[in-house]
């Protein structure tokens, strides 16, 4: 069967060919290509992958950008490049269907397989592809719920703010969450169009049904990094009370809750640290810093000015997948304290590790993280700034979710059987949601009953 995959990314095996700098992100996808590859002589798929890229990579006159990879596992697939305004996933851009036409037309496929719904590539393929009952729309962050949570109990004043990096990249908070609106207005209608649909959580389920009740619904569980596979953390090899997020470069991810959470930690565990991965939000030492700061990293900076945590809080900056794993072995604790979330990959990566966790229940993360089993849930935000915007009132449940942030990891670092026995449970239920066979077996299962 002839299956065409719409992604976010380049894959990596395809960037290489076109000496392309190769994506950390989304790293299972890479990983399933190549199940699918290694299996290709008995599933008897013959893949191809269309991808966006940024319109400075063709060459005038030059529509789409194709070629062949051979994988090293065996099998090889087609790649066919688009141009995409890749930094502006709000705006559609109808000369999308045209292109993603003609490489339907090329292809040929019995199954159009599209990742993510919230990208302007994948509503036009939902507008240009015939048959619907052939069309497979894989569910992943729902920016229509992100964009409803996306302020994450900011103070009125917080949200409101606009530095000059702001104001030049007309990339304000307010500005932020209202293009997850109008991503989320795309991912419905492409939801809406799709025969097909694939997820991992009861809260998708639900908004899939939600947006599209006629739609057939697969359960269909994601394959991590290939990094995260075989290391196992040991309590004797970490940095004691150390905590890390896996990133806090937006409000909806909410380091202001850790950041909070931690000035109660301290009193209680002093020599405790934060490590943060990605590029520094607050950093204000030289004069290009000072101009490229953001409303939300200025914010950032006063509460830990505020808070007395200078010297606790450490930005990683940019790691791939082998530092990141690293990075999970090394701390003493992983939290997840975003406002929203489906099925957080880098909560899976810890649980796979065996790294003790911590999460807010929020959007879909109880359906891969069983609380007081796996490790500690505690209640997130009542709303997330669903209102648009929560004022004094989310300024007070800042302080409530941050104080339930702050008892949770206490909980955790003052029982250490309990910890292990977390660590041990987390880890069991982590290898059979990310096993790469099994969900590699479920896609072909998938295809087969679509087809």
């Amino acid at each position: 069967m002839k299956v065409l995959w719409l992604c976010n990314i380049v894959l990596p095996m395809a960037a290489r060919q076109m000496g392309m700098e190769v994506s950390n992100k989304e790293g299972w996808v890479s990983g399933m290509a190549e199940s699918v590859l290694a299996g290709h002589g008995e599933n008897r798929i013959e893949l191809s992958v269309a991808f966006p890229l940024p319109r400075c990579r063709f060459p005038r006159g030059q529509e789409i950008r194709s070629g062949t990879v051979a994988a090293q596992s065996g099998g090889s697939f087609s790649f066919y490049g688009f141009p995409e305004d890749v930094n502006h996933a709000e705006k559609y851009d109808e000369r999308l269907e045209p292109a993603l036409e003609k490489i339907v037309s090329i292809v040929e496929p019995d199954i159009v397989h599209c990742f993510g719904t919230e990208y302007p590539h994948t509503l036009a393929m939902c507008r240009i592809f015939p048959e619907k009952e052939r069309l497979l729309l894989g569910m992943q962050g729902l920016c229509t719920l992100l964009a409803q949570g996306y302020y994450a109990d900011l103070p009125e004043q917080a949200i409101r703010r606009v530095t000059l990096r702001d104001w030049v990249k007309k990339d304000s908070l307010r500005r932020q969450q209202e293009k997850f609106v109008l991503r989320g207005n795309m991912e419905r209608e492409a939801v809406g169009l799709a025969g097909n649909i694939t997820g991992r959580t009861r809260w998708d389920r639900m908004h899939a049904r939600d947006w599209n009740p006629k739609a057939r619904y697969f359960e269909m569980n994601e394959s991590l990094r290939p990094e995260f596979y075989g290391p196992v953390w040991d309590s004797e090899a970490c940095e004691p009370y150390s905590i890390f997020l896996s990133q806090g470069d937006y409000p909806l991810k909410g380091l202001h809750y850790m950041l909070r959470a931690l000035r109660i930690i301290l009193a209680e565990y002093p020599e405790a640290k934060l490590y943060v991965a990605g590029n520094s939000l607050v950093a204000y030492g030289t004069w290009k810093e000072k101009l490229k700061i953001s409303g939300y990293g200025r914010f950032l900076r006063e509460m830990l000015t505020g808070l007395g945590l200078e010297g606790r809080v450490c930005f990683l900056g940019k790691l791939d997948a082998g530092q990141m794993r690293d990075r999970y072995l090394k701390c003493g604790l992983f939290v997840c304290c975003s406002s929203v979330e489906n099925s957080p990959n880098s909560l899976g990566e810890a649980m796979l590790l065996g790294v003790p966790c911590v999460s807010a229940d929020v959007g879909g993360v109880s359906s891969i993280f069983t609380g007081g089993v796996d490790g500690i849930l505690y209640r997130g935000s009542d709303h997330g700034g669903a209102s648009g915007g929560p004022g004094a009132e989310g300024a007070g449940e800042l302080g409530a979710v941050s104080g339930r942030l702050a008892e949770a990891v206490l909980e955790m670092w003052r029982d250490p059987g309990k910890r292990e026995e977390y660590c041990r449970n987390a880890r069991n239920h982590a290898l059979r949601t990310h096993d790469r066979e099994k969900n590699y077996q479920k896609l072909v299962e998938i295809y087969g009953k679509i087809l």
